[in-house]
């Protein structure tokens, strides 16, 4: 089983999506995760592809207010 087997095209789409963001804004993991109130590794294992934890539509929707932006911004144009 591939280590990325765990998330599919969209769910690391998104990841790297919010990923951007977050680095565009000069946030680290440790600070994304106190504001969306998770555990300090756990916007680590999201953007690890050793672990099969991913972004919801309820955080993607939380990341939309801490950004301040829509959540389509986080999501492809068109499927994949």
């Amino acid at each position: 089983m591939s280590t990325t087997a765990f998330k599919s095209e969209i769910e690391l789409f998104v990841i790297r999506k919010v990923k951007e963001f977050r680095e565009a804004k000069g946030i680290s993991q440790a600070q994304l995760a106190h504001l969306l109130d998770f555990s300090i590794g756990f916007i680590g294992q999201i953007e690890s592809p050793k672990y099969p934890a991913k972004y919801n539509l309820n955080h993607i929707n939380k990341l939309a207010e801490i950004f301040g932006c829509s959540p389509k911004e986080f999501l492809p144009d068109s499927s994949l």
